[in-house]
């Protein structure tokens, strides 16, 4: 699904608008002296709006601001009289809302903000006994020590995640936390133990039946598990099978998944530009800002366009090709 390209005041509308949903869809009645999962319901309908914000355009610190005011609503419904079932309910609500706005953090690169929101979300999610809330809040820990450069710390989460009771549980979340771990291990220079981690997360996702989980999980599936298991191929020098993988993704990621869609195109970029296609690949990696639509790239996705760019100046510093991406990478850094 294309569209048109969105001048900046359009995409300051659509903030708004999203953040206002969100906020209307958690109002507090002051007057009631009880909360009852019709109150949960509310909170829920907001946090998910976020959640599709984020599939959109990734994180901003609109979306981070709308994450933490509607954490805001829950924990004063929390004050409240209420059940056990509720009360776990709204930490969960709370964890997930802490989590939504620490990912914008770390979509932003503001690494030492996502941390601290990281740290609250642990602790909502462990008052809130629930499994899946749990299990995402280890997979962010993972990536953030990743982006912290602590490959240790984000093996450990990985592994947590892994074990975690969700994992146990379900094969869905047994796979991803067995990719984390493929990841990790990537990182840390194990590609052996990487390819044996991505294949048990395959073969648990095959496993996996249709249920009802919880909206943040719309994103996984065999497309991203793809998606993933590029990135691992091209940390493991596997190009030639990390392209493969990262055109398997983009085969079956939802067009609504802008930001997957775009940085799926990244590893497809470096993939190629890795088996000496210099040409080739910087026309994929232009197409990540047609992906984009218009809306600023997001800090990790600045992070793999860095890459790009420096590896495709190593190798075709004076094409003409290579002077076009960096007047056109000019151009869209300069986005607000």
């Amino acid at each position: 699904m294309q569209h048109p390209p969105e001048d900046p005041v359009r995409r300051r509308e659509f903030i708004a608008t999203t953040t206002g949903t969100a906020a209307a869809a958690v109002p507090i009645a002051k007057q009631r002296r009880s909360v009852g999962m019709s109150d949960v319901t509310r909170a829920a309908a907001g946090m998910n709006a976020l959640v599709e914000a984020d599939d959109r355009h990734g994180g901003h610190r609109s979306l981070a601001a709308a994450a933490l005011e509607g954490r805001a609503e829950v924990l004063e419904l929390q004050q409240r009289n209420a059940s056990e079932r509720v009360r776990r309910a709204l930490y969960a609500l709370a964890a997930e809302y802490t989590t939504i706005a620490a990912w914008s953090y770390i979509d932003l690169h503001d690494l030492d903000t996502a941390q601290r929101h990281l740290h609250e979300s642990t602790t909502f999610a462990g008052l809130s006994q629930d499994a899946p809330t749990g299990m995402r809040v280890w997979i962010n820990v993972a990536i953030l020590a990743y982006q912290r450069q602590n490959w240790t710390e984000q093996l450990a989460a990985a592994q947590a995640a892994n074990a975690s009771t969700a994992a146990r549980r379900d094969p869905f979340f047994g796979s991803m936390g067995r990719v984390r771990l493929a990841l990790a291990h990537s990182t840390l220079g194990d590609p052996r133990a990487a390819q044996k981690a991505l294949g048990t997360a395959q073969e648990a996702l095959r496993k996996a039946v249709e249920d009802e989980r919880p909206r943040w999980t719309a994103f996984y599936g065999p497309a991203e598990l793809n998606h993933l298991a590029a990135i691992i191929l091209n940390r493991n020098g596997q190009s030639a099978n990390a392209e493969m993988m990262a055109h398997r993704a983009l085969a079956k990621i939802p067009a609504e998944f802008q930001r997957n869609r775009a940085l799926a195109t990244c590893q497809l970029a470096l993939a190629q530009l890795r088996q000496g296609e210099p040409e080739q690949a910087t026309a994929t990696a232009s197409t990540v800002f047609t992906i984009m639509d218009g809306a600023p790239l997001p800090g990790r996705m600045r992070s793999l366009i860095g890459d790009f760019h420096r590896d495709l100046f190593r190798l075709a510093p004076s094409t003409t090709y290579a002077r076009d991406w960096a007047d056109r990478m000019r151009e869209e850094w300069s986005r607000a």
